[in-house]
């Protein structure tokens, strides 16, 4: 059986994962900085739907 020279991660054995390029273990500061901003808005939108259910 002969096989392909690919450059692939070996451990992914679903065809669909080998396709995906291999994970970057850094992540830059722009997507911390989303993360924040979307738990504020969902914190603060947690916060009025609350409060306005109490008043």
């Amino acid at each position: 059986m002969r096989r392909r020279l690919v450059l692939t991660n070996e451990a992914a054995r679903h065809p669909f994962r080998r396709s995906l390029p291999p994970p970057s273990g850094l992540r830059s500061r722009r997507d911390d900085e989303q993360d924040l901003r979307l738990f504020v808005l969902s914190f603060t939108a947690f916060f009025v739907c609350f409060y306005s259910f109490l008043m």
